[in-house]
């Protein structure tokens, strides 16, 4: 299986780059257009990617320190993306392609 993710800032427009992402224990940061990529042998099951927010606004004002998306594997070999669309006080994801 392989999950990908694309993190937009939407107050600014801009990717956002240098966003640390954890899944099952494996960890990527954002490159420079706000992508990271997992590559896995993840079971059928729910799943957690969460996503260090707080730390990539760092000083700037925001509310969640983190983000987890909890989703659920039904079929390990298939793709995921799960894009996150984020600002310093919401944000929402969904099931991409």
């Amino acid at each position: 299986m392989s999950l990908s993710t694309h993190v937009l800032d939407a107050a600014t427009g801009a990717p956002a780059a240098g966003l640390t992402v954890v899944l099952e224990g494996m960890e990527a940061v954002t490159d420079a257009d706000g992508r990271a990529r997992f590559d896995s042998d993840l079971a059928p099951g729910t799943r957690r990617l969460v996503f260090a927010t707080g730390a990539w606004f760092g000083d700037r004002p925001h509310f969640h320190p983190e983000v987890v998306v909890t989703f659920t594997v039904t079929d390990p070999a298939a793709h995921l993306h799960v894009p996150l669309l984020l600002s310093p006080f919401a944000y929402s994801t969904y099931r991409g392609s």
